[in-house]
């Protein structure tokens, strides 16, 4: 594993050190979170801009092809 080091103020650090929490399995668990989210959103963005390219479809246009294809038979 790598380390990493975040400055905090003094007081912060006191009130920390009142609670029984496992402070670096925490921050862990928050940086692989917003590194979740944060890939979440740039998949949701690709998939935007590539949809983003297809032309628009109206309502109704799937129905009016089976509609079409049924008559035609």
């Amino acid at each position: 594993m790598n380390v990493i080091s975040v400055r905090v103020p003094k007081e912060l650090k006191r009130m920390m050190k009142e609670i029984d929490i496992n402070w670096s399995e925490e921050i862990r668990k928050f940086i692989e979170k917003r590194i979740r989210e944060y890939r979440k959103l740039r998949a949701l963005e690709e998939i935007d801009s590539m949809l983003s390219d297809i032309p628009e479809v109206k309502a109704g246009t799937a129905k009016s092809y089976v509609r079409d294809d049924r008559d035609s038979n």
